[in-house]
């Protein structure tokens, strides 16, 4: 048995050795930006499981980190890269090994939207208007943010309050990250579900991994809408609006049984309950993040159903991702690991 035993770990080695040998760095440098995630747009790039890619995202209103606008608003897209291997059913492991902020301003809203206020404040709200065409043109709803890349900073450019600084540490992610969603669905990148999207969660930065179900042959993977910071739930409807240089490998897992978006940190397993903003109660996205989460412990892990539910119930954190739409569950990878 341990002859045996030592042969399978040769070829295991040996078979990981011939896969990083063949793996590519791929440069992608995108021509055309997509603003759905469908199986129709055409593929900008073929890679294979283990490939780096190395590319760039616009922010959220087109702009590219020279300022040229690339793109219509909103939140235009990167990809599809198709990934050799991958069939529905199977599941895409996104493995992001840079998020990187490649330009020395951003721009938000500048007053809470109106979704997470109560309706008796609203009546008493000041205007949303601020300075017409300060951040882009035909708009007066936006206002600047300066980036500092040396320090790790971005600070509010105006208006200026006489309280309180509003300069913060930066914390880049991408907002959306997705494939082409089911049969002819084109989602546009404003919303999410079970393909990914518009997920907008702050926890998906370099060194997540951002796990997606297969619906079509080759995956079809979208990412863009980067942010030096956003708060949860997103709650004035934008974060710190940025482009971004963003570095990735892929890995396919066969016959995944993933139903919808996962993310894992180096501390936690997260099960997003991913859903289109306003369309149902954040009661149903918590719902839905916790049932995929006693799957993923039951299917993946090996627990007990029961002690799945025991678990969740002891030691889960809910998070609201986006106010009114996407809730996440996250368990500490050391209760999970094996004993």
């Amino acid at each position: 048995m341990p002859n045996r035993l030592f042969s399978h770990l040769k070829l295991a080695a040996a078979l990981a050795c011939t896969l990083a040998l063949q793996a590519e760095t791929h440069r992608f440098e995108p021509q055309t930006y997509y603003r759905t995630f469908s199986h129709t747009n055409a593929v900008g790039a073929r890679i294979r499981p283990g490939d780096v890619v190395i590319t760039k995202t616009l922010d959220a209103g087109g702009q590219d980190e020279k300022d040229a606008q690339r793109s219509e608003p909103s939140n235009p897209l990167t990809g599809p890269f198709y990934v050799e291997g991958a069939e529905p059913g199977d599941a895409l492991l996104v493995h992001f090994r840079k998020v990187r902020l490649n330009r020395n301003w951003g721009w938000s809203a500048w007053r809470l939207g109106l979704f997470a206020l109560m309706p008796e404040y609203v009546e008493k709200i000041y205007g949303n208007d601020y300075k017409a065409d300060l951040v882009r043109k035909n708009s007066s709803t936006l206002v600047p943010w300066d980036i500092d890349l040396a320090r790790g900073t971005t600070k509010l450019r105006e208006p200026v309050s006489n309280r309180i600084a509003l300069e913060f540490p930066v914390r880049p992610m991408l907002g959306c990250v997705g494939v082409a969603a089911q049969g002819d669905y084109a989602p546009t990148s404003t919303p999410s579900g079970n393909y990914g999207g518009n997920l907008d969660y702050n926890q998906i930065g370099e060194g997540a991994t951002v796990i997606l179900p297969v619906f079509h042959p080759g995956g079809l993977l979208f990412m863009g809408d980067g942010h030096a910071l956003m708060a949860d739930g997103e709650p004035t409807g934008t974060g710190v609006e940025t482009s971004m240089d963003v570095e990735f490998s892929v890995e396919v897992r066969k016959g995944a049984r993933v139903t919808g978006p996962r993310v894992e940190t180096a501390d936690d397993l997260i099960s997003l309950g991913a859903q289109p903003e306003f369309a149902s109660s954040l009661d149903r996205a918590l719902q839905l993040a916790t049932t995929d989460m006693v799957r993923w412990l039951v299917n993946d892990h090996g627990f007990e159903p029961w002690a799945a539910h025991v678990l969740i119930g002891a030691v889960g954190r809910y998070e609201v991702v986006t106010a009114q739409g996407t809730m996440a569950l996250r368990i500490a990878k050391k209760y999970v690991a094996a004993k």
